[in-house]
């Protein structure tokens, strides 16, 4: 074939060859005329969907889509009791619970046996100072009786020396020396009984600090105990936590995830002190997370009102308010395909959104589809969403021109459902809804 093809094209300038390219021309026109009405390659036929660019009063609407998420969390950790817990009743993911029921219990086995043992402490001690204060009062009363029968020694030899002036000399000294004995005896008890006095206060000092000890141990005891039954701190939707421990293996220590995913914490399992074990999502106050275009933003006021609908009761409408718009992030893309104007634009602000309580029941999870009004305008040019295209970031739309269809650069100022507001073009100007399509060069035009 290419052999062929190369002898045709050498005879080009002869006869024979101008007659044979001739033919092929108008074989191969035939055949692209079937491809183009085949596959609607080649120039415009003016078949291109469009519209005008219009003048005129426009009020905003805008559109996002985000999640249903609490405005409030609690989470639910294990008390500090130093040692591994086993869960012997945990209430299952999805449960609502009111303030006060219980969440989860543990098993109190060891904390029982430590209380217990405190309680046996506090005893203990408490018999300790009973029978030191016994023992402090009978030493007490010997040395009352032991003070008492020194003093009167002390009387007793000051009597006798009142007669040593009757008295030889050395009786009269016996008198002294057994006056100043008895005085030396009396001060010597006299010492001795403040000092045991101050060794039992300190001793019974020892005994009261170690009740103290045993009753504050009770006491811990006593109120963890209370902590091993979790009961809600307030009302709302319990999800369990995963139990990662659930999927280590033994042997080689590795983490095997099933088709099933993470199963959560369940009773009999085994949990460390301070982990996370449950959380409570409140649904009273519902929070709604939704990214929305910086081009939008200007039309939004923390505070005002919105409407908002559940994918759950989609002929429901919630109210709403604006809650706050966070700070812009880039490459941020929704969740949902309903809002078209995400591809349109990478650039976005997350906007927080809360529904106003009115008794309805409403559940975290849930996809919200959020009608915010915006601002209107009386005088705008405008055109179709659909007309708008993206290039490095630049808007441009496809005008109709004398050679067809070619691309205008414009600002887009705000949307609205169906249309942009715009600048750039002028009124009653063409724009094509679709892409134009590529012009290809004709395949005949190849050996021209």
């Amino acid at each position: 074939m290419i052999y062929w093809l190369t002898r045709i094209f050498n005879m080009k300038n002869t006869l024979l060859g101008k007659m044979i390219i001739l033919a092929l021309s108008v074989w191969l026109n035939t055949g692209c005329a079937a491809i183009k009405q085949i596959s609607g390659l080649g120039e415009s036929d003016g078949t291109i969907a469009s519209a005008k660019v219009v003048r005129g009063p426009m009020e905003t609407v805008i559109y996002a889509a985000g999640e249903l998420m609490p405005g409030r969390t609690t989470m639910i950790t294990v008390p500090p009791t130093g040692v591994m817990l086993t869960i012997i009743q945990i209430a299952d993911s999805g449960t609502w619970v009111n303030s006060g029921d219980v969440i989860v219990a543990f098993d109190p086995g060891e904390q029982e046996y430590a209380l217990e043992q405190s309680v046996s402490r506090l005893e203990e001690a408490g018999q300790q100072i009973r029978k030191m204060k016994a023992d402090h009062a009978v030493r007490v009363a010997q040395e009352q009786v032991s003070l008492m029968n020194a003093r009167y020694a002390v009387e007793r030899a000051e009597w006798r020396t009142m007669e040593n002036d009757i008295l030889s000399a050395i009786d009269a000294r016996k008198n002294d020396i057994a006056l100043e004995e008895a005085k030396r005896r009396l001060e010597q008890l006299e010492r001795d009984v403040q000092s045991r006095a101050s060794t039992d206060a300190a001793d019974l000092q020892v005994q009261e600090a170690a009740r103290s000890k045993a009753m504050l141990e009770m006491n811990a005891a006593r109120q963890l105990m209370d902590n091993l039954v979790i009961r809600a701190p307030i009302s709302g939707v319990v999800v369990v936590s995963e139990n990662l421990n659930a999927l280590q293996a033994s042997a080689d220590g590795v983490i095997y995830i099933t088709e099933a995913g993470i199963p959560p914490f369940t009773h009999g399992d085994q949990i460390s002190p301070g982990s996370t074990i449950a959380q409570i999502q409140a649904s009273e106050r519902m929070e709604i997370t939704a990214n929305v275009l910086e081009t939008e933003v200007s039309s939004m006021t923390p505070g005002q009102s919105v409407k908002v609908k559940l994918d759950t009761d989609p002929l429901r409408i919630y109210e709403g308010r604006l809650k706050s718009v966070a700070e812009s992030s880039l490459g941020s893309v929704s969740s949902s395909a309903l809002n078209y104007l995400e591809s349109l634009s990478t650039r976005s602000f997350a906007a927080v959104f809360e529904i106003i309580d009115d008794g309805a029941p409403v559940y975290p999870g849930v996809t919200a589809e959020i009608i915010i009004p915006g601002k209107s305008a009386d005088d705008v040019l405008s055109v179709p969403r659909h007309a708008l295209r993206q290039k490095a970031g630049d808007m441009f739309v496809y005008v109709r021109s004398d050679d067809g269809w070619k691309s205008q650069a414009v600002r887009v100022q705000y949307f609205t459902e169906s249309r942009a507001v715009v600048e750039g073009v002028d009124e009653g100007m063409e724009v094509a809804l679709d892409e134009p399509p590529r012009q290809r060069v004709h395949p005949a035009r190849m050996f021209q």
